[in-house]
């Protein structure tokens, strides 16, 4: 019998030192605990329609450097912070020093705080490797080179979007491990947003973690745009821990690749927690984007709202798996899950599958899934009435998404999804 595959040797020895010992310990530990850690196969439940995907080879194991040309100097409504490869750059970054509110490098912090992000790193996030299971965000703790730690004080409130702008250099082959841990304490607010862009054309890994603690009556936007290259492999996580009275907002917007991943999990551990999640994926050629969403009720008198819309052009594959889990004591839940996918041609795939695991007997809870096509009668409709039929499927096209794309809360961020979906549809539908 063939062995099951796992993680080369090469991807356990991370090259940024420039980390407070707290930070360097807890690196090192997640690294030895990777060792033999097995690759993600058919046979993993969590990455069945992706696995194939996966491309790891020894070249990709080397840390990109933070240096070289970027584009990161693009002015955005709002603060901003810039990485190149995984490292933060303050020359390129402008971010506001306001009362109650820190943003600090991990490399900036003393031993006594980065102890205490320490403790705190991964607690977001299921990363067991049960059977079935494979999270690699363990592959980020244990090389990541440099973060971000954002920390708002009781009733802090971030006036304007902070922008974190992620680009890879890809002039050569490696990889990149961004992170991002927020602290948004009692009462705070604040709207993030994160944009994942790349340069160069070498294959290279982005594997990226970015986790959430809210605490009670906080009041979190994420917004998480990806828009990389089609030579970059992109694995990404968010962890997310709600209070009591806390509301957290998601909108998601991804352009596929050779694999697009993303791993989003919420916890609603206070009661009366509240969470939103939207998303958008459109893939084409041979890409593949994976949407993997877990909801759990932890606490009663919680609420839940999902909605992802897929749509898939050529021989491209999108997955969506959103799992809301209603725990034993988290009476008077309502959670509601909807993804909706749209198959532009006879050779594209999607994958979808919503779950629902209760252990409580006094709750509201609704799923629903839907794979379609573009409706031949409404296209007649349309070109019965004088609109060129190009212009009739994106007319059809666009008001499938247009719904949640508008309802992102960054007016740039949903200029520039317009941008891209225009230029998706140029593409998709050209000699339409």
């Amino acid at each position: 019998m063939k062995p099951a595959p796992t993680l080369s040797a090469a991807f356990l020895h991370p090259a940024g030192q420039s980390l407070p010992e707290p930070l360097l310990a807890l690196r090192k530990q997640r690294g030895t605990a990777l060792v033999d850690m097995p690759l993600p196969t058919r046979k993993t439940e969590n990455w069945k329609y992706s696995s194939k995907y996966l491309k790891l080879t020894d070249d990709m194991a080397i840390s990109l450097p933070a240096e070289g040309k970027t584009g990161s100097g693009l002015a955005v409504p709002g603060y901003k912070v810039a990485f190149l490869n995984g490292v933060m750059l303050p020359e390129a970054s402008d971010y506001p020093d306001l009362d109650g509110i820190s943003i600090e490098r991990f490399g900036d912090l003393d031993d006594v705080e980065a102890a205490s992000l320490a403790d705190r790193m991964d607690s977001t996030l299921n990363s067991s490797s049960d059977k079935g299971v494979v999270q690699m965000a363990r592959l980020n703790s244990a090389r990541f080179e440099d973060g971000l730690l954002i920390r708002l004080k009781p009733n802090a409130v971030l006036d304007q979007p902070l922008f974190i702008v992620h680009e890879v250099n890809a002039d050569a082959s490696g990889s990149a491990y961004p992170r991002i841990f927020v602290d948004a304490g009692r009462h705070s607010q604040i709207t993030l947003v994160e944009e994942y862009i790349s340069s160069g054309g070498e294959p290279v890994m982005v594997n990226t973690v970015t986790e959430f603690t809210l605490g009670d009556g906080a009041n979190v936007t994420s917004v998480r745009l990806n828009m990389e290259g089609e030579n970059v492999q992109h694995i990404g996580a968010t962890g997310v821990s709600q209070q009591r009275n806390s509301r957290f907002e998601s909108h998601c917007v991804g352009f596929g690749g050779p694999l697009r991943r993303h791993d989003l999990q919420v916890r609603l551990e206070g009661e009366g927690a509240e969470c939103k999640l939207n998303g958008v994926v459109v893939t084409q050629g041979k890409q593949h984007y994976d949407n993997h969403t877990t909801i759990e009720h932890v606490a009663a008198h919680c609420n839940s709202q999902e909605t992802y819309r897929n749509i898939a052009a050529d021989q491209s594959h999108a997955v969506f798996n959103g799992r809301i889990h209603i725990h034993q004591d988290a009476q008077k839940s309502n959670a509601d899950m909807n993804n909706k996918n749209l198959l532009l041609s006879n050779g594209a795939e999607i994958d979808t599958k919503p779950e629902l695991e209760i252990y409580a007997d006094d709750v509201k809870c609704a799923h629903g899934a839907t794979i379609g096509q573009l409706d031949e009668v409404s296209l007649f409709y349309l070109v019965s009435r004088g609109i060129g039929r190009r212009e009739a499927n994106v007319l059809l096209t666009m008001a499938f998404i247009n719904e949640l794309v508008e309802q992102i809360p960054v007016e740039q961020v949903r200029d520039t999804a317009h941008t891209r979906l225009n230029q998706f549809f140029d593409q998709t539908f050209e000699g339409a």
